[in-house]
Parts: C-alpha cells; sequence; structure tokens
C-alpha cells in the first residue's frame, strides 16, 4: 500500500463537497512529477486531503479507488485522472505549520515540493499525521 497527499483549494472543491459526493475523479493535474504519482496510485492506496489557500491544512482521509485513467476534462493524452472515496476526517485538521514543527517530518514532499498538488508520502510521514490529529 502506497500513502499519498492530495490537494486542493477549499473553495474549487471542499472536504464537505468530497464526503457528500463520497466518490470523485481526481482530474485537472497539469503537472508531470503530479501526473506520475498519480499513475504510481493503486487502488487500496490511501491519501490524505488537503486544503491549500488560506487554509493550509490536512483535513481528511481517503482511498483510491480507480487507477490512472485518461482526464475527462481534456483531450490531451498526457493527463490523467484517478477516482477517491472519501473515508473520514482527521480528528482535527493538521496544519501546515504543525506538519513543518514535526521533526519527524523534516524531509516531508509537502514542504520539498509545495507547488505539487499531489505527493507521496511514507508510511511513517502519515501516521505522524494521523498520531498529529489526535493530539488535543
Amino acid at each position: 500500500m502506497n500513502y499519498w497527499l492530495i490537494k486542493t483549494e477549499p473553495d474549487v472543491y471542499h472536504w464537505d463537497t468530497m464526503v457528500n459526493d463520497s466518490v470523485t475523479f481526481w482530474d485537472g493535474i497539469r503537472n508531470y512529477q503530479a501526473r506520475n504519482y498519480m499513475r504510481d496510485m493503486r487502488i487500496g492506496d490511501i491519501a490524505l486531503f488537503y486544503h491549500t489557500g488560506t487554509e493550509r491544512r490536512a483535513v481528511g482521509i481517503c482511498t483510491i479507488v480507480k487507477e490512472a485513467y485518461q482526464d475527462p476534462t481534456t483531450n490531451e493524452e498526457a493527463w490523467v485522472a484517478v477516482d477517491v472515496q472519501a473515508k473520514g476526517p482527521l480528528k482535527r485538521p493538521v496544519s501546515l505549520d504543525e506538519i513543518k514543527a514535526e521533526p519527524l517530518l523534516d524531509g516531508i514532499a509537502l514542504v520539498r515540493q509545495g507547488r505539487l498538488s499531489v505527493v507521496p508520502l511514507s508510511k511513517e510521514e502519515y501516521d505522524t499525521i494521523i498520531a498529529m490529529s489526535k493530539r488535543g
């Protein structure tokens, strides 16, 4: 199993919308490295749902339910989409500032490759963020 972090502007696609939709296709990625990460996603992989913009925080957990296929929002063959299913919210959102302050997350791609909207997480990074969400 692999772990990912998928980012969206909350005014474009909010966690509440994801929960309401239950399953949606993750599209609109127009960066080759992020696209390649999406091609690596497998059914059953876990993704943290992250609000960018003014919020900058991980808010929920999703599962990949369909592997990469042609992005239906474009005719350009270079771009793919995957289907994700909402699993549930984090106990409490974990902010980017908290992530940056956590020594166990020093090398996290979210910080190193901050412009990418899809980044991989190690199991340890994922587990650390989940544990942080459970702290008061």
